[in-house]
């Protein structure tokens, strides 16, 4: 099942020895690369090393059990060692398949994620806030940075749009299935009588595009600047550095005007632009290739329904892996490992399903 798994131990190895050679430590780009090429193989090779060592005391310990003859303490201690690393090894095989599922090429990048209040005027921008402020919060949890590009606020303090970066390593692999339509169900700091209202909010992650991987055509974009809106002091109204940029073959438009740099700005929406672009490709090559198979975890269109946050309840549940947890507050707080790793958990084995059906 693992015979190949010999040949990524080598290259492992291989990679190890050239890490300490001056030549490579000389070349950063070599060297970057080779690390993250160490560290992608690192859990695989412990995990081989880890199944091959109890397949070999299982061998060990059957060769015991022949020549132990009538000696019974001796073939106690073999049955023990016996059934101690079949355990261990078919215990490792299954982590090792899990290991050697493809991976999502985006997983170690960060994120550009959009959150819109939906269905329910003042309260869903009220709720899209409140999501920011999860999110935001998750993020510091994890050591992520969160950068707002624009945002869209309402006299109460709620949003009505915003788009912001996650950056760090890893920050896809972790909010990627957050995106579709998150529903609350609470009663709003506007309702006088007390009635529990529906809201939602749509949420959209998009993998951070690097701009080798997406090339935009100055000529293809149309920039017109404006003077900023929202807080800001007495800055706001003398300069016009806030940037729209209009992407002319597909009639995306991006806005940001949260630096006081007309060049940030820029820079800012143009990552947001390449973002999205690859976004749409990707999601385009999707489709043509699984256009009747729909995941159980989700196909993170931002038009599915995803979540309930029921506070009379105190209650969170995930529609796509059937998953209620009665702990809203420190789900609001950024909490939100258990759900995340649930939706990983699914992913994985329905992945692992379907390999095994192949």
């Amino acid at each position: 099942m693992f015979e190949r798994l010999g040949e990524v131990e080598k290259r492992y190895e291989e990679i190890a020895r050239k890490l300490y050679d001056p030549s490579v430590t000389a070349d950063v780009e070599e060297y970057t690369r080779l690390m993250k090429e160490s560290r992608t193989l690192e859990p695989i090779v412990e995990k081989y090393r880890e199944y091959t060592l109890a397949c070999q005391r299982c061998e060990e310990a059957l060769a015991l059990l022949e020549e132990s003859g009538g000696d019974k303490e001796l073939r106690e201690l073999a049955d023990r060692e016996l059934e101690e690393n079949r355990a261990l090894s078919e215990k490792s095989a299954e982590e090792l398949k899990i290991l050697l599922l493809p991976r999502d090429p985006n997983d170690e990048r960060g994120v550009i994620m959009e959150i819109r209040g939906g269905a329910g005027g003042e309260e869903s921008a009220l709720f899209a806030a409140s999501l920011f402020r999860m999110y935001s919060m998750y993020a510091q949890s994890h050591g992520f940075a969160v950068e707002v590009v624009s945002a869209n606020e309402t006299e109460l303090g709620g949003l009505k749009e915003i788009h912001f970066e996650v950056t760090g390593d890893g920050a896809y692999s972790r909010l990627k299935f957050e995106s579709g339509v998150h529903r609350v169900q609470r009663v709003p700091e506007t309702e006088a009588g007390g009635r529990v209202h529906t809201s939602t909010a749509t949420v959209a992650v998009l993998p951070e595009a690097d701009e080798v991987e997406v090339d935009i055509d100055p000529a293809d974009l149309k920039i017109d600047t404006f003077r900023s809106s929202g807080a800001g002091g007495q800055h706001i109204n003398k300069t016009s550095s806030a940037i729209r940029v209009t992407h002319l073959p597909t009639g995306m438009v991006v806005e940001c005007q949260d630096e006081r740099s007309q060049y940030k700005n820029k820079d800012k929406a143009l990552r947001v632009l390449r973002a999205r672009l690859l976004e749409k490709e990707r999601s385009a090559q999707q489709s043509a290739i699984a256009a009747d198979r729909r995941s159980q975890v989700g196909t993170g269109d931002r038009s599915e329904r995803i979540r309930t946050y029921n506070f009379p309840q105190g209650r969170v549940t995930d529609h796509r892996i059937g998953l209620t947890l009665y702990r809203i507050d420190a789900i609001m707080d950024g909490d939100l490992d258990e759900i995340i790793d649930a939706l990983i958990t699914a992913d994985r084995a329905e992945k692992l399903k379907s390999a095994e059906g192949a």
